[in-house]
């Protein structure tokens, strides 16, 4: 199976435009049906915390364009997008939608990125989420999750095989995006694909720097820092026969803490 990662610069708070990126890049390299492409964080908007503004649109727009493109390529989406809660504070989300556009689920971003002042306007989720493409266990996760690897854990029981994290990660920290999901990769011995943007919004510039990592931390595919679509051949194989072979997740222990002096 092909996963394909789509890097591109977002227009700031610009959906259509956005749209009509997505669909130039498909079209330059058709994806094989019943793969799956996967898109960046608030890949139609950029990482705007402008929640009135990017979350006003015509009913479902973002929704009915991704539906649209699953359905005309056969294909299965990962793609972030905000949503606003009843209360007014935004949803950093990413959606997960079936080959024939039924938009099967959503993973609402758990730890929002402070230091850009995420959490002023948008809430917290508070679920791990997981969808199934071709017979393996997928979980998306997003941006800064990347940096809590308990998170990553915390997905195992649900059988994780691949996790997917879509991001709008700022290249003065290429190094650690690099670094952590590898690092995630190895350590809960699975699939790991990282999909950023590039290009620069208002605030920040990004360095793309998509990947694609194995279960034991190899690179598969790698995306420079210009908009491109890398792609790596999933075998779901390759993650069950790594564990048993070299079972270290069988090997996990829990520690309780404990007090030392006053």
């Amino acid at each position: 199976m092909n996963l394909y990662c789509c890097q591109f610069d977002i227009s700031w708070e610009a959906k259509q435009a956005n749209f009509e990126k997505v669909r130039k890049l498909l079209e330059c390299k058709l994806p094989v049906p019943g793969s799956l492409l996967v898109l960046p964080e608030m890949a139609f908007t950029g990482f705007s915390m402008n929640v009135a503004l990017v979350t006003q649109d015509a009913p479902g727009s973002i929704e009915f364009f991704l539906a649209d493109l699953a359905k005309r390529f056969g294909i299965y989406l990962v793609a972030g997008l905000a949503t606003q809660a009843p209360n007014g504070r935004g949803e950093n989300k990413a959606v997960f939608v079936m080959s024939d556009g039924h938009i099967e689920g959503t993973y609402q971003k758990v730890h929002l990125f402070s230091p850009g002042g995420e959490n002023l306007y948008f809430q917290p989720g508070d679920t791990i989420s997981k969808f199934y493409w071709q017979g393996g266990c997928v979980v998306p996760l997003i941006c800064y999750d990347l940096r809590f690897p308990e998170l990553f854990r915390s997905a195992l029981p649900l059988g994780a095989e691949l996790y997917v994290i879509i991001a709008n990660w700022p290249g003065p920290r290429e190094d650690h995006w690099v670094t952590l999901l590898r690092a995630r990769a190895i350590e809960n011995q699975a699939f790991v694909a990282g999909v950023n943007r590039c290009g620069r919004d208002p605030q920040y510039e990004y360095s793309g720097r998509s990947l694609i990592i194995g279960p034991d931390g190899r690179i598969l595919a790698e995306a420079g820092r210009s908009e491109e679509i890398v792609w790596a051949d999933i075998d779901w194989d390759v993650v069950r026969k790594y564990r048993t072979q070299f079972p270290v997740l069988a090997d996990r222990h829990t520690c309780h803490l404990q007090r030392i002096g006053n």
